[in-house]
């Protein structure tokens, strides 16, 4: 028996194969981990015919990640400047995958703009804004896009309005084509654009700093001192 992993995004996957117990004569051993390139499949593994029970793991983007030191352009159509999370805030950028997050303070239907250029990886425009309430608004699923860089990193603008995508999967995108409209969908407690450049760090998302030029110049992102950080001097 074969194992496969299809990939219908339009950058590249890490995939991790598990079985709940041990698989004698799987080539190579379980677990088995491979990158499946954009919009393709790969062959993780061999199995015996017993048919074990399999679990599969996928991140977003290539562990050969090499971020380059760019400047990045300020993601929204508008002339304000608002931070209401910055890096290592507490309330939602205290992992791995978000410590380098910006939340940026923006009216729902405000363009969202390229910082960028790349490919649009994956995109989701369907989830209703926190607003609408009801079953149907689990406070995780946020719509976004996220966008591949040519270095192997991508930047995720996320919390647009439901029907705010403005792209498509494998479009490429120059820094300030509009994408998007921001929002406040998923877990979000006011309209914001939630902004991040994120790398694959071997089967885990890992965000990254970086430089941005806003409104008016460059920013100068600092993070979150922990609550019981004694006081700056």
């Amino acid at each position: 028996m074969e194992a496969w992993v299809d990939n219908p995004l339009a950058g590249p996957v890490e995939a991790m194969l598990h079985a709940d117990e041990a698989v004698p004569g799987s080539d190579p051993p379980l677990p088995a981990r491979g990158t499946v390139p954009a919009q393709s499949g790969a062959l993780l593994a061999r199995l015996p015919h017993a048919r074990p029970r399999l679990r599969l793991e996928a991140v977003p983007g290539s562990p050969n990640a090499r971020p380059r030191d760019v400047e990045y352009g300020w993601p929204l159509r508008t002339g304000s400047l608002r931070i209401q999370q910055a890096w290592g805030g507490r309330y939602s950028h205290a992992d791995d995958a978000n410590r380098y997050a910006v939340d940026l303070a923006a009216p729902a239907g405000t363009p969202v703009l390229a910082a960028r250029e790349g490919v649009v990886m994956q995109a989701e425009g369907g989830f209703p804004d926190v607003a609408a309430g009801g079953d149907e608004a689990p406070g995780d699923r946020a719509n976004f896009v996220r966008v591949l860089h040519d270095d192997g990193t991508m930047a995720l603008y996320a919390h647009l309005q439901r029907g705010g995508v403005l792209v498509e999967p494998g479009r490429r995108v120059r820094r300030g084509d509009a994408i998007g409209l921001s929002g406040n969908s998923g877990r979000s407690t006011a309209p914001h654009l939630h902004f991040v450049v994120q790398a694959n760090r071997g089967m885990r998302l890992h965000s990254l700093p970086f430089r941005m030029f806003g409104p008016q110049g460059i920013l100068r992102f600092r993070e979150t001192p922990p609550d019981d950080a004694p006081p700056s001097p």
